[in-house]
């Protein structure tokens, strides 16, 4: 499944915070959890991820690792190409 997730931190980053969240994108990876993209915005949200998990709990669990560190909203994500047969 891919999810997108805003994010908006709740401190200023820093080589730290960069440091230490690598290593969860990196615990997270053996979980199944595999980034697809970051980006890191200006406006509304801080940062957008885009990734995949194998299903809503482990998406959730990214969320609440991180829930010190940054607001997360999660949206599911289903590829245009997918959702256009729902309509068909």
């Amino acid at each position: 499944m891919y999810f997108i997730a805003l994010i908006k931190w709740k401190g200023k980053p820093n080589r730290e915070s960069i440091a230490e969240n690598l290593k969860k994108i990196d615990a997270e990876g053996k979980e199944g959890v595999r980034y697809l993209s970051i980006y890191w915005t200006l406006g509304r949200f801080d940062a957008v991820a885009l990734f995949e998990a194998p299903d809503e709990k482990a998406a959730m669990k990214v969320a609440l690792i991180r829930g010190d560190e940054m607001e997360i909203e999660t949206l599911v994500a289903v590829p245009a190409e997918e959702a256009r047969k729902f309509v068909e």
